[in-house]
């Protein structure tokens, strides 16, 4: 018997390949896929930055109030001496260290400076003091880097949180009142201790905008030996 004849063209239609134009469709549509999916991507990062800084602001400010309410209820009162001063730049105050047992004392400070193009909201805080002489330098110190801070007070700086404004309100007389002013002023008679203290502290910040918390907060502190009502 004679064998078949193959048959012209078999499997001639499995062979076939891509044209050129279907090659850089091809790759054009991949290379739009790739865009589409670096630019959700790069979004997607963007958007956990943006979360993680605002994540971040939030617990610096609620730190930084924390630390405001803790200085003052550490405040002490010493004879002859200030602990407690709003001079318009800066609230000083001496209070009672709790590191560690028989710290001494310590001088912190608060400010609002100019930096980088922008306030912020600064603490400051001096090393325990153990004698009147310290004390007293430390006081100075305090109210010299509120105004023109050398590098060694820098060090010394903490950053809490951009601000545009703030400012101070003692409570007196049944009344918030500007403590420069005559009525924010301790009474005649008042010594620099314990009696010169007022009965709260009034602390309004204006924070910067571009943050996770901005515009105008209020945060008031009341002396502990204060009873109920004021």
């Amino acid at each position: 018997m004679g064998q078949r004849p193959l048959r012209r063209g078999l499997f001639a239609s499995g062979l076939r390949g891509f044209t050129l134009i279907e090659l850089l469709v091809a790759i054009g549509l991949m290379a739009l896929m790739a865009a589409l999916s670096w630019r959700g991507l790069d979004g997607m990062t963007r958007a956990q930055t943006q979360m993680r800084q605002h994540a971040d602001d939030v617990l610096a400010l609620q730190a930084g109030l924390a630390q405001w309410g803790a200085d003052l209820d550490a405040l002490a009162p010493q004879p002859n001496t200030p602990s407690l001063d709003w001079d318009g730049r800066a609230l000083r105050i001496l209070r009672r260290g709790t590191a560690t047992p028989g710290e001494g004392l310590r001088v912190v400070a608060w400010t609002r400076r100019n930096m980088e193009g922008g306030g912020q909201w600064l603490r400051w805080q001096s090393p325990p003091l153990t004698t009147r002489d310290e004390l007293q330098s430390a006081w100075q110190t305090a109210a010299q880097w509120a105004q023109n801070p050398g590098a060694e007070d820098r060090q010394r700086e903490v950053r809490v949180a951009a601000l545009d404004q703030w400012q101070i309100f003692y409570f007196r007389g049944d009344a918030w009142s500007n403590p420069l002013s005559s009525e924010g002023a301790a009474t005649a008679g008042q010594t620099a201790g314990a009696s010169a203290i007022p009965d709260g502290i009034r602390l309004v910040l204006t924070l910067s905008a571009g943050q996770a918390i901005s515009g105008t907060l209020t945060r008031d502190w009341v002396l502990p030996t204060v009873g109920g009502g004021k």
